[in-house]
């Protein structure tokens, strides 16, 4: 099987690559480290890219913008994949404001090149497409909240696992990044449901793992981890800094595509996050990373919160346990939080 993984060296790419590899399929990433272009040389992902080269076996890069329609185009001509796993994108609401052509470039319009590439050329090929929960704006904010000592929690019982695909995606706030990925994610759904391609779509919470190359404006938990290891101050932005996120490792993730991609249901969607056992605040995340690596972080709290942020959420994964009852969360907060420490703690030596 030929595998095509778009953000090959970032996070979740990195995992598939790691994955398909594995399984001894060709993989062919595409990947022009636009994250350094984004975030400075703190976010590139050149790293990763090596380590990858090295330790595999089937797998190359190809430096390609998704932006290229014809190098896209081209490229899915001349090697058809079986999968495509399209996790590269413009990752930060933050940043989008202040590059909005590149944001939306990267994030709709690569998409689509990069879903009619596969129309063209690979019409049996299944499409797995890594959205995002920002798709609901603010919308999750509505829900009635209750404030505890170290997060704000899910007022009424029935919102105790948190939010579903039922969740509407218009009249709330987005942020361009939000808006981006929405138009990314409707056209992965109507290249499904209008032409019959086996597309996925999968909107992510906290996706993170050792691997992240996280930076103040994108990779939470990943650069919360990095202060803390090298003895930075840390702001929280807004909300007490009780905001709580669900956090899921990026090979849970990529088991989520493998199980799709056996039993594809073309132009569905399904919520993926760490869900309610997975979920912590800010405030809590800081405790366990204290609790498990001994680092106390300098923290200061901003009153001001990033526009469109969400107070809380926790990704309802019903759906997706339903649909695909093999696939579970298996990696643990605490075993994540151990994971990152160590390999922060590498990093810095």
């Amino acid at each position: 099987m030929r595998v095509m993984v778009t953000g090959s060296s970032g996070l979740i790419g990195s995992a598939a690559v790691r994955h398909w590899d594995a399984a001894g399929d060709q993989v062919i990433g595409i990947d022009n480290d636009m994250r350094a272009t984004f975030f400075g040389p703190d976010g590139s992902t050149r790293w990763n890219q090596s380590q990858l080269e090295s330790e595999t076996k089937n797998f190359r890069t190809v430096s390609i913008d998704i932006r290229d329609r014809d190098a896209i185009l081209d490229l899915f001509k001349n090697e058809p994949p079986d999968l495509v796993v399209h996790c590269a994108a413009q990752p930060s609401h933050d940043k989008a404001a202040a590059i909005p052509f590149l944001d939306f470039e990267v994030n709709a319009v690569g998409t689509l090149n990069l879903l009619e590439a596969t129309r063209q050329f690979a019409p049996d090929a299944v499409f797995c497409h890594m959205s995002t929960n920002k798709v609901y704006g603010d919308a999750p904010n509505e829900l009635p909240l209750k404030e505890l000592d170290t997060r704000w929690e899910y007022a009424n019982p029935e919102d105790f696992d948190g939010i579903d695909e039922s969740c509407r995606i218009d009249q709330t706030m987005h942020s361009l990044f939000g808006a981006s990925k929405t138009a990314a994610d409707v056209l992965a759904q109507e290249y499904g449901k209008y032409f019959g391609l086996k597309t996925g779509v999968f909107r992510g919470g906290c996706l993170t793992g050792a691997s992240h190359s996280g930076v103040e404006l994108h990779g939470f938990l990943s650069y919360l981890v990095h202060v803390a290891v090298v003895g930075k101050p840390y702001t929280i932005f807004g909300y007490k800094g009780k905001q709580v996120r669900d956090q899921i490792e990026c090979s849970d993730v990529v088991k989520a595509f493998e199980a799709f991609a056996k039993n594809p249901r073309p132009g569905e969607v399904y919520n993926i996050g760490g869900g309610r056992e997975n979920a912590a605040s800010v405030l809590e995340c800081i405790a366990l990373i204290e609790e498990i690596g001994g680092y106390k972080l300098d923290f200061s709290l901003a009153e001001d919160n990033r526009k469109g942020d969400h107070i809380c959420y926790i990704s309802d994964l019903s759906k997706l346990r339903a649909h695909y009852p093999d696939w579970d969360i298996r990696v643990s907060l605490k075993e994540i939080l151990q994971q990152m420490i160590a390999s922060a703690e590498q990093k810095s030596s």
